[in-house]
This record gives C-alpha cells, sequence and structure tokens, in this order.
C-alpha cells in the first residue's frame, strides 16, 4: 500500500509551504478550498442556526491541539448526525501508531501556529493529506459539532473538519457506516458480522481482533425511520453507532464471564443492565481486578456488558482489520495486493445482477489467474473488496450509494470478454452474499488454482457509479482487466481521389451489407432502432474488438435517454470506427491491461 501522502490543495502546495508562507506573512491561513461559509455547512438547505465562525483563540484563551495525549474522551458529538464517524475516530485513538498517521503531530499552538492544521485519510489505495484552516462553526462561542470534553482542546474538532472537506461538507457527513471511516483512517479491510447468525466462537474472533489492533464498532438495527436514535428502558440507543473498546473475562462466582466495553459517541446514555458503571456484579468479583478493568469510570459514555447480553441487544458488528488475515485461525500470512480500477456506465456497462441476464454480461469483468495453492494448502485463500468511489461527496448532486455486489466465474482459457450465453449457461463458483447499499462489500473465499472471472455490478441496471477492486491473495496473482486485441488487415485501400473505384465501391458495399444485417438482427423488435448494450457484440461481429472505455465513450455519445441507438446513429459509429482503423497500417491494437 502506497505509504506517501498527497496534497489535496487546489493550488498544490503542501501543508508545510502554506503554513511557512502564512508565517512570513504574519497572517493566519484561511483556506480557500473549503471557506468559512453556509457552502461548507450545508448544501440541501439553508443553515438552520446562526452560526460563526471562530478560530480556537476566540473560543478559549490558552487552545491546545491535544491535552494529555488523545483519548476516547475527547470525542462528544454534536448537532451533526455523525455518531459513525465519532465511533470510528474513539477507535482510532486506542491505535497510537495508526493515529499518528492520522494526526500528524508536527502542528500546535506553539510558535509554528499559523492557523493552518492537516490530516491524512486514505482514500481509494492513497493517502491523502487535507489541510484545513482553525475556524470551526459555534454559537454563542461554543462548538456545536463534534468537540472535546477539555474547553481547550482542539484535535477532534479540525479532525472532523478535515473529513467533512474531503467529501464536501459537513452535511455530507450526515448518517453512515462506522467500517468506512475505519478504512479511511487505516487502508485495511472489513468484515461485519450479524450477532444472531454469527459463529459460536464470536468473543474470541472479536478479542483476536482486538489483540491484533483491528478497529470494532457495533450498532442496534432498526424497523423504520422513527426509531432512529430511540433510546430502550436499558439505556441503549437504537440505529446509533458505538465504538468497541476493549474484551475481557473475569472470574465471577466460580466461573469466567465475557464482557466487552462499548462507547457511546454522544459522551453519555450508558447501559443500565448487568456490569454497568454501578451494577452489584463489580462487588463480587476480585477488587484488583475490578480496579484495572473499571479504571476511573463515570458517566462518560463508556459502559461494560455481559457478553451474551451484548448479543441480544446489539445486532451488527464491524470490523476493519489491518491485514486481511483471518480471524477464525491462528494463520498469519503475507499477504499479495492487486487493486483495479473501472465503472458502469448507463448503455453499456452498467448491465445490473445476473437477475438480468440480457445486459448483466457487459458488465466490466476481471479475470483473475490464482497461479499457486497456499503454503500448506491445495487451494488458494482470497480476499475480494468491491468500494464505490466519492458516493459521499456526490450527495450535493442528488447521488447516493448504489446496491452493489459482484459473482466469480470459472474463466475458460483465452476467451476475451464473455457474452450473455456463456452466464445463462454457467453458475458463478463464488460470489458476494448480498447486495447491499454499502460503499464497500468484501468476500473472503478458498478457491482452487485456476483462470477466474470477477464480474463487480450493480443491483440495477442503469446505475452508474465509480469503483475500485483490491483483491488479497497469499501468492502473487496473475490478474488483467478487459483485454482486448484487434487485429485488422486494411481491407480498403484509399488513393485519397475523392472518388471511389469499382472494387473499392465493392468492398464497402459488401461490409455495408454486413453492417446493416447486423443491424437488423439487434433491432429484435423491428423499432429502428438496437439496444445500447448489444453494441459491443454487433461491433464484434464486425469485427472491431474495442475495450471498456471506448464502448463506455461511444454510448455515451451515440445512446438516446433510453440507452437505444438508431440506425443512422449505428451506421454513423460503425463507419467512424472503420476509418479509424484505416489510418493505421497492418495491426491495430486497443489494449487495457494490468498484470
Amino acid at each position: 500500500m502506497p505509504t506517501k501522502s498527497i496534497s489535496t490543495q487546489g493550488d498544490g502546495k503542501t501543508f508545510e509551504q502554506l503554513r511557512q508562507e502564512c508565517l512570513q506573512k504574519k497572517k493566519l491561513f484561511e483556506d480557500p478550498d473549503f471557506p468559512a461559509c453556509d457552502s461548507s455547512l450545508y448544501y440541501s438547505q439553508s443553515v438552520p442556526i446562526n452560526f460563526e465562525w471562530k478560530r480556537p483563540g476566540e473560543l478559549c484563551e490558552n487552545p491546545e491541539f491535544i491535552v494529555g495525549g488523545a483519548d476516547r474522551t475527547d470525542i462528544c458529538q454534536g448537532a451533526l448526525g455523525d455518531c459513525w464517524l465519532l465511533a470510528a475516530i474513539a477507535s482510532l485513538t486506542l491505535h497510537k501508531e495508526t493515529l499518528a498517521r492520522v494526526v500528524p503531530n508536527d502542528q500546535g499552538f506553539d510558535r509554528s501556529y499559523a492557523g493552518i492544521f492537516h490530516f491524512q485519510f486514505w482514500q481509494h489505495n492513497r493517502w491523502l493529506d487535507v489541510v484545513v484552516d482553525d475556524r470551526l462553526p459555534a454559537v454563542r462561542n461554543r462548538l456545536v459539532l463534534l468537540h472535546s470534553a477539555s474547553n481547550n482542546e482542539f484535535w477532534s474538532a479540525l479532525l472532523e473538519k478535515a473529513y467533512a472537506k474531503l467529501n464536501g461538507s459537513y452535511e455530507s457527513l450526515k448518517g453512515g457506516s462506522t467500517l468506512e471511516a475505519m478504512e479511511d483512517f487505516t487502508g485495511g479491510v472489513g468484515e461485519t458480522y450479524e450477532t444472531k447468525s454469527a459463529p459460536t466462537d464470536l468473543f474470541n474472533i472479536m478479542k483476536k481482533a482486538y489483540d491484533r489492533g483491528s478497529m470494532m464498532g457495533c450498532s442496534i438495527d432498526i424497523t423504520s425511520s422513527a426509531e432512529s436514535e430511540a433510546q430502550t428502558a436499558s439505556g441503549l440507543v437504537k440505529g446509533h453507532a458505538y465504538s468497541i473498546t476493549g474484551l475481557e473475562e473475569v472470574n465471577y462466582r466460580g466461573k469466567k464471564v465475557k464482557l466487552i466495553r462499548i462507547r457511546n459517541p454522544w459522551g453519555q446514555v450508558e447501559w443500565n443492565g448487568a456490569w454497568s458503571d454501578e451494577s452489584r456484579e463489580w462487588n463480587v468479583i476480585d477488587s484488583s481486578e475490578k480496579k484495572r478493568i473499571l479504571q476511573n469510570s463515570m458517566d462518560d459514555g463508556e459502559f461494560w456488558m455481559e457478553f451474551e447480553d451484548f448479543k441480544a441487544n446489539y445486532d451488527k458488528i464491524e470490523i476493519c482489520n489491518l491485514t486481511p488475515d483471518s480471524l477464525t485461525d491462528e494463520t498469519k500470512r503475507k499477504w499479495e495486493v492487486n487493486m483495479f480500477e473501472g465503472n458502469w456506465i448507463r448503455g453499456s456497462t452498467a448491465g445490473g445482477c445476473r437477475n438480468f441476464i440480457d445486459t448483466f454480461w457487459t458488465n466490466p469483468q476481471f479475470k483473475l489467474t490464482l497461479l499457486h495453492a497456499d503454503d500448506n494448502n491445495d487451494k488458494c485463500s482470497v480476499v475480494i473488496a468491491l468500494m464505490q468511489k466519492n458516493r459521499r461527496a456526490l450527495r450535493k448532486e442528488g447521488l447516493d450509494l448504489q446496491t452493489i455486489g459482484f459473482a466469480l466465474y470459472e474463466a475458460p482459457a483465452d476467451e476475451d470478454h464473455l457474452g450473455k450465453d456463456f452466464f445463462r449457461y454457467n453458475g458463478s463458483k463464488a460470489r458476494s452474499k448480498t447486495y447491499i447499499n454499502v460503499r464497500e462489500i468484501s468476500e473472503r473465499f478458498t478457491l482452487p488454482p485456476g483462470n477466474y472471472l470477477l464480474v463487480p455490478t450493480t443491483f440495477q441496471p442503469h446505475d452508474e457509479a465509480d469503483f475500485i477492486i483490491r483483491i488479497f491473495s497469499e501468492k502473487a496473482a496473475g490478474t488483467m482487466y478487459d483485454i482486448y486485441a484487434t487485429s485488422l488487415d486494411r481491407s480498403i485501400q484509399v488513393d485519397n481521389s475523392g472518388q471511389l473505384e469499382f472494387q473499392e465501391f465493392k468492398v464497402f458495399w459488401e461490409k455495408m451489407k454486413k453492417w446493416i444485417m447486423l443491424f437488423i438482427s439487434y433491432d429484435t423488435d423491428r423499432s429502428g432502432k438496437m439496444s445500447s448494450y448489444e453494441l459491443r457484440i454487433a461491433l464484434k461481429a464486425a469485427g472491431m474488438h474495442l475495450n471498456t472505455k471506448l464502448l463506455q465513450l461511444l454510448g455515451l455519445r451515440f445512446a438516446d435517454e433510453n440507452y437505444d441507438i438508431d440506425f443512422d446513429d449505428y451506421l454513423t459509429c460503425i463507419i467512424r470506427l472503420e476509418n479509424m482503423f484505416s489510418e493505421y497500417q497492418g495491426t491495430f491494437l486497443l489494449l487495457s491491461m494490468n498484470v
């Protein structure tokens, strides 16, 4: 994974360059890319509160970046519905090395203070360095969004601002998955477990994750929007993101009891059942063990529960692993990683799931070769993670997460992009468990060595999005994306006279008849139009094998709003391609390839 961070500032300047400029000019930084204005707060409505943008020095006398070390008590939720992000930040504070990457320690309110701070996030296999000024939304000189329990500590509020900038606005952070932010803090691999159908050794799985430095969160499902953030009689909140901050086993009345520690990012509202802060269960265990586990317990939103109560009350667990190692065995592997980018574009490569067999085959297809079995095994371990790109930032354009999934097929040898009949008569060898509207869906498989075809899709056809795929394997995998090599003999010899000789016309007319018959064969309802999804087959039948990117551009250029291409546009397209190929002597190669 790349480790060097990339500046995201519009002028290309780094944090240090900008800070030095401000110090030389004796002027506090004002970020032109994320200005202190309403559009940085909300995009769908006018700002509901009369916010004032204040620098820390205007809010308290002696502001500090971090007071006494960054910890989970520094995370108190404000008026923004981003508990998922705050739960991830609370987990981040438990992992000091990871925290130091996200929150660099080369900044503060000392002599080098210039009103500028920076944070680093993982996005699509790159580390990005995001710069912000320190003007924060306040009402009556108090921070109203994320803030620390200490009034003069500002690292967490500035981190939230940097993440809002990365995603376009503060409003873009409303609602989300804790796993999303955890991955952006680590570049890790996500897994989810449903507590009601989890493995019997779930506690051991989670304890192993905790010991390996994984970040974890949990939540309670809701059945309607009316239940969102509704408090139960036991003090838990539905539809709300919590962080998991510890797991322990204690001796209680002669037996081992499994406990789990959870934190509410509100900084208050806690579980009031067994093993809660003031419960009688703590009076029975050894006093030294009680002191070690409870430490300075207070009403700070953090509490302990018995693990069986946890499973009964919570529904989903999200785990972000720093490596793809399985949590269900003791094996630690060295993983090889391949990453590919692609997109679903309506009219050409947005074919939908296999329910839509007529267009499913038009989705991007990735060839994956698993060359060697794992050590001490005759099969290959592989983790496949499909992630949508930039969907949160696109909310202001009315877009949101697509419902996504993928399927893996055994690939025939020496085949290019496979057509409809292959998928009609061949079942998948592996696939994502479900289609779901999350940023990333990942699955772990054990497969025999061989050639495979990975087909990522949205659930419905015509749904557009950009995506990346990460493929983790124990042994190096040979992979390639949409290989097309076209060898076209130059069958029309043009003499540039502006006229066609009889032999030239004869060759052209034979081609024209072939093109007309191809169009008729795909104009199944005799409407004078053909589906843009069929363009790939028609061009292939005409001897033109194009890569996915070029097909997407042709679909955008020639298809109408119903993803149809009429005869005139079809003919224009095919003749232009013929002319393009004719410009080249011998072989014309269109190739998009990664190995």
